[in-house]
């Protein structure tokens, strides 16, 4: 069953149009990735799904259109937004930076549950939860970034390039920690990355994006084995 439905979406930044009408759907419990070079529109279409630029077209979250939804709104409806380049709070605390992804919530109880639960997921932002999270390193702050997400209890959580700046080692943590939510959590992610060959991965389907349109959309395992994606992205 479809959880997240895009139809003919058209975006961008004032009169410069990025997105040129695109349609892509993410499934109850799926990773679907999102491939592209620089510039092909993969994180406008995600700040576009967050409500963060203007839109047209349609976007609707199982069956709730939130086309036009301000953020604020989007992310009540059940979608979180780990941005590209993280976006911490620098200096405020971990656990700080955690709590501000609850801010919507009431349920005191239900929080400090998930603090715990996601201090389990990423053991080393439990032994780091009162430092500054502008001290961490590079992949803890991927990791905050994601687990501050996640205490919105989303049920779409959108990844912007999750391997940016990372070591391949780190990359590779990140990537087997998604999969691990993914699986223990049945959440579904919609996830852009150029690391094309390690999201074909884990992805169920994808998506590529050249200048603002999709161009080619199967299986994980087809678009692997695709002679164009091999060439341009996994090079081989």
């Amino acid at each position: 069953m479809s959880l997240l439905e895009i139809t003919d979406l058209r975006g961008g930044y004032g009169p410069s149009m990025v997105l040129h009408g695109i349609s892509l759907t993410v499934n109850e419990g799926e990773i679907v990735v999102v491939l592209g070079a620089n510039g092909a529109g993969k994180t406008t279409t995600m700040r576009a799904i967050a409500g963060l630029i203007s839109r047209k077209g349609a976007i609707s979250l199982d069956g709730l259109s939130i086309i036009g939804m301000n953020p604020d709104k989007v992310v009540g409806a059940g979608i979180s937004l780990v941005p590209q380049g993280r976006g911490t709070f620098a200096k405020l605390s971990v656990e700080d930076n955690l709590l501000v992804g609850a801010a919507k919530r009431r349920d005191r109880a239900g929080i400090k549950e998930d603090l715990e639960r996601w201090y389990e997921v990423f053991p080393r932002l439990a032994e780091r939860k009162k430092q500054p999270a502008g001290t961490l390193s590079g992949g803890e702050q991927q990791m905050l970034a994601i687990a501050r997400a996640l205490m919105n209890r989303p049920r779409l959580l959108l990844c912007d390039e999750p391997s940016l700046g990372l070591a391949p080692i780190v990359v590779r943590e990140v990537f087997s920690l998604l999969t691990r939510i993914n699986a223990e959590q049945t959440m579904a992610m919609l996830i852009v990355e150029q690391n094309a060959e390690l999201a074909l991965e884990i992805a169920s389907r994808a998506y590529l994006l050249e200048v603002g349109n999709v161009v080619s959309e199967g299986t994980a395992a087809s678009l692997r084995n695709s002679d164009a994606v091999r060439r341009a992205y996994l090079g081989y």
